[in-house]
């Protein structure tokens, strides 16, 4: 997908935006290239310099040929990437099921796309949104393919609307201040 698209897609999400995603709603994230200065920066950050990342000589000789970013890094970038409304997302929650497909070498290019795989309310505020992130190349090659779980947090309108529909009342007094 070319960059035009990828950014027509994200303002079109980036739109007026929905209480809460449905099933099946897809975005997809602009692009990150990743580089040299990420991969050492990730390796001092966790401490992680295992050869593989750090050593072109010892990556030569391996099975990749040259040194790659640290799969937990391009996860990383892929939670940055995902276009999440801060006033809606509370919190991740969870991360299930992780799959590094290929490498990601210095230079590649990775995007995300993100697709609603379930909605569960979990209170009358709140929603428990899984869903299913791919993370592609340049070339559109899958390099890593995960499962999140984000706690969304509904508009006050679509909380009292659903709280309405539950049989509760709202009790005026409860928005008063106490002296």
């Amino acid at each position: 997908m070319s960059e035009d698209a990828s950014r027509g897609e994200r303002a079109a999400h980036n739109g007026a935006r929905p209480s809460a995603p449905e099933v099946g709603a897809e975005t997809l994230s602009a692009g990150r290239t990743i580089t040299e200065a990420d991969v050492v920066s990730f390796a001092a950050l966790t401490g992680d310099w295992h050869p593989q990342h750090a050593d072109a000589d010892w990556a030569a000789r391996s099975r990749f040929g040259e040194r790659v970013a640290h799969g937990m890094l391009v996860l990383s970038f892929a939670v940055g990437l995902v276009d999440f409304d801060p006033e809606r997302v509370v919190a991740l929650r969870g991360l299930d099921s992780a799959t590094f497909k290929r490498p990601v070498r210095i230079g590649d290019t990775i995007h995300v796309r993100s697709r609603v795989d379930d909605v569960r309310p979990v209170d009358d505020e709140h929603l428990l949104i899984r869903f299913a992130w791919r993370v592609t190349n340049q070339e559109q090659k899958l390099v890593v393919r995960a499962r999140v779980e984000a706690l969304w947090r509904l508009p006050v309108a679509a909380a009292s609307e659903r709280a309405a529909q539950a049989g509760e009342v709202d009790d005026p007094r409860a928005d008063a201040v106490l002296l």
